[in-house]
């Protein structure tokens, strides 16, 4: 039977008509899904009532002249929308006290790594950490993704970290932050949801203020009296007594964990280094302790003094401050109650001094 101009043309306007109509309802779907998650959250934690009917945006399209039929969900469709949709708990690494932290809700699973990828293009220029993680529905639990994670996700958790060590995050990070998320989320049919940047920078400015005042490093100096350290020797002092020749071109003292507690360092401008410390001598060499990323500040501090004063005896050198003025137990009983002051004021701030929020602030 032979198909006439006009069917075929009725055909194609079904065809336009029905993919119109699937596209509206992704939409609306969208926007349902969020009003859903946002009545969820006004019901009392633990409670197991919701309204047997709730209003909804949502508008089903009618070809016609007949009134729109608003959906209106059940109170079941609601609890299951909102146990399937919000994850429990923020990422364990992560810390709003010094994270400032963007959920996403993709509409469909995304690939950690694509995603990673697209944010290389569109989060250039942050000056401040970044971390992802998604959220594994099969494992109940949150993913550290990178660029080669090839896990999908509907939730994905981006953190910001508020201060480090050359300042509090700015209002351009921020905004950067916002403006990127937004236009990677926009390609990935996703919805990321934006805390208020004032109330965030304020928290970084109390938190930069906090870590300025408690941010002291300890130095040591061991000095040659009459004959330069060989470096053959003090490498051999310094492996003995556990210490690690990294590739900063300082030996490093480090707990079980490859943490370093305290760090040995050339006086004179010039890094160890493993192939040259045969040839290498010097006038003297330094130990610092980072008070801040140590825990138990004051027994490391015992442990690195009585490292230097071995070195002084075994390479007939001093021990003495920045000023050159010999240590007495006078300077170094100050020093411990220094530490002791500064890790105390940590803690009162929930910071514990070595902890991984430390570590991260002190960086």
């Amino acid at each position: 039977m032979a198909i006439s101009e006009l069917q075929v043309g009725l055909i194609g306007a079904g065809g336009v008509v029905v993919v119109g109509i699937f596209a509206f309802n992704k939409w609306q779907e969208r926007k349902h899904r969020k009003q859903m998650d946002a009545l969820s959250s006004l019901e009392p934690l633990g409670s197991s009532e919701v309204p047997a009917r709730v209003a909804d945006d949502r508008v089903e399209p009618v070809i016609g002249g007949e009134a729109p039929v608003r959906a209106q969900p059940s109170a079941r469709d609601v609890k299951d929308a909102s146990a399937r949709r919000v994850p429990p708990l923020l990422p364990p690494e992560v810390d709003e006290r010094a994270d400032w932290v963007v959920r996403i809700e993709a509409i469909e699973p995304v690939v950690g790594g694509r995603l990673l990828q697209s944010a290389a293009q569109h989060l250039d220029g942050i000056a401040k950490p970044l971390r992802w993680f998604g959220f594994s529905d099969s494992g109940n639990r949150w993913d550290v993704i990178d660029a080669s994670s090839g896990r999908s996700y509907h939730w994905v958790c981006v953190a910001l970290q508020l201060v480090d060590r050359r300042g509090p995050a700015s209002d351009g990070d921020l905004t950067r932050l916002t403006g990127g998320l937004q236009r990677m989320c926009d390609l990935f049919m996703a919805i990321p949801s934006l805390p208020a940047k004032a109330e965030a920078l304020e928290q970084a400015a109390e938190l930069d203020r906090l870590c300025a005042g408690v941010d002291i490093q300890i130095g040591v100096n061991v000095l040659a009296r009459d004959v330069v350290f060989a470096g053959t020797k003090l490498r051999g002092l310094a492996e003995a007594a556990g210490l690690e020749l990294l590739g900063d071109g300082c030996f490093h003292a480090r707990d079980e964990l490859g943490v370093s507690l305290f760090v040995l360092s050339n006086l004179e401008p010039v890094l160890f280094a493993a192939e040259e410390m045969r040839n290498l001598t010097t006038q003297g060499v330094t130990l610092t302790l980072d008070v801040p990323r140590v825990a138990d500040g004051v027994r490391v501090f015992e442990r690195m003094m009585a490292f230097a004063q071995q070195l002084a005896d075994a390479l007939n050198g001093a021990v003495v401050d920045d000023n050159r003025s010999p240590f007495g137990e006078k300077a170094v009983g100050l020093i411990r109650a220094q530490i002791e002051q500064f890790q105390g004021q940590m803690i009162e701030q929930g910071i514990a001094p070595g902890s991984p929020l430390a570590l991260r602030l002190f960086s």
